[in-house]
């Protein structure tokens, strides 16, 4: 557990200068073609072992991870235990979300929100600066959705513990609520799942984060990309011509990501030669990849990987990124393991739920955050 105390933390600013610095994502972009990809795979991880009463079984599992968080940041996962038919009904609800008129999502503006929750237009928000061709819908961690139950502990990304997601009327869109809810509950068990192999490739005790994700931050996005207006740039001609982008250029905040997406291609990672790797869609399977939180943790043993969404094709791409974090109280500070004799940590102690909120509002076009001015909001100039 942490030693260091949020109050601390928050007395000098670390968590907010930590979560609006830009140096990371600008060395990366500043890779040159110099660097070789031959380690850069995205490997495909069968998690089948990882549910055996054998120790070693799920060991095998976790060197996989391992290897794929030490070079390429992103892996694919099969046999994950969540059925079919809930990863497509997850989709579904986002088409009839997005098909919505946009009248009908205006109580749920992000605007409205604290903490980001709630329906996003695209011009509201950018990751990297971009112009961005996206629409999204935002949600976070409720008891009601754990299927542990929870602890009765969970508190918002500022501490608070009012009642935070923006749901729609059961009337304009039925089963909405439950169909997001049988996929949320399915992939925060799958999360924490995960987060035991972690432990175990990180050489840990394998129960050694499970204090931490009682009542975790998880924070669910759906996500709608139209086609694009023109004729889209092949990623090798993408350096020449100007592309429509879906996503900028960014890492994930919290400890790792799990994204499900419909057919249509759209991820792009970032190897190290500064080139884009085209993510492959592969039928019920979840990309994972390693997030800020995870590559503080390890001082940079795992890579939180740069990527972004351009939909190069004529159809509508649709996805739902999971981003897990720990439970927003605790402090993000290296572990011991992961430090070499006289090594010291490259990162500084941060709070986790101030880092995400910080990050998270530097997105806003202001960077003020989301909860913004209402009278501009209620003229319709949002």
């Amino acid at each position: 557990m942490a030693t260091a105390t949020i109050q601390s933390i928050a007395a000098d600013s670390v968590t907010k200068q930590e979560a609006r610095s830009t140096t990371y994502l600008a060395s990366r972009l500043a890779a040159k073609d110099t660097i070789s990809d031959a380690d850069f795979t995205i490997p495909v991880i069968d998690l089948t072992p990882s549910y055996s009463q054998s120790l070693d079984d799920r060991k095998s599992v976790a060197l996989q991870i391992r290897q794929a968080c030490t070079t390429s940041g992103f892996f694919y996962v099969t046999h994950h235990g969540i059925p079919s038919s809930t990863l497509q009904s997850i989709l579904q609800q986002a088409e009839r979300f997005f098909k919505l008129p946009p009248a009908s999502k205006q109580d749920l503006h992000i605007k409205r929100s604290k903490y980001g929750y709630g329906w996003e237009p695209s011009e509201y928000t950018s990751l990297a600066g971009d112009l961005e061709s996206k629409e999204g819908f935002n949600f976070g961690y409720e008891e009601g959705l754990d299927r542990s139950g929870g602890d009765g502990k969970y508190r918002n990304l500022d501490g608070s513990d009012e009642k935070a997601n923006l749901w729609p009327n059961e009337a304009v869109i039925p089963g909405f609520y439950e169909g997001v809810g049988e996929y949320y509950g399915a992939v925060l068990n799958l999360a924490r799942h995960m987060f035991r192999l972690f432990a175990l490739s990180l050489d840990l005790p394998e129960n050694h984060f499970d204090s931490m994700t009682t009542h975790p931050g998880g924070i669910a996005r759906l996500l709608y990309y139209p086609p694009p207006k023109n004729s889209q740039p092949t990623v090798s001609e993408s350096a020449q011509q100007k592309e429509q982008i879906g996503l900028g250029a960014h890492s994930d905040y919290e400890c790792f990501t799990l994204l499900l997406s419909s057919t249509t291609p759209g991820l792009e990672i970032l190897k190290p030669s500064g080139h884009w790797h085209v993510a492959t869609h592969i039928p019920d399977a979840f990309i994972i990849n390693v997030a800020d939180f995870m590559m503080r943790w390890t001082n940079d043993v795992y890579k939180s990987t740069i990527h972004r969404v351009v939909n190069r094709s004529n159809q509508v791409r649709y996805s739902v990124p999971f981003f897990f974090s720990v439970n927003y109280e605790e402090v993000i500070e290296t572990l011991p393991t992961c430090l070499k004799d006289g090594e010291k940590p490259k990162y500084r102690p941060i709070g986790a739920g101030e880092y995400i909120l910080e990050r998270l509002n530097a997105t806003t076009k202001d960077g003020a955050g989301f909860y913004g001015n209402e009278e501009v909001f209620e003229k319709g100039e949002a």
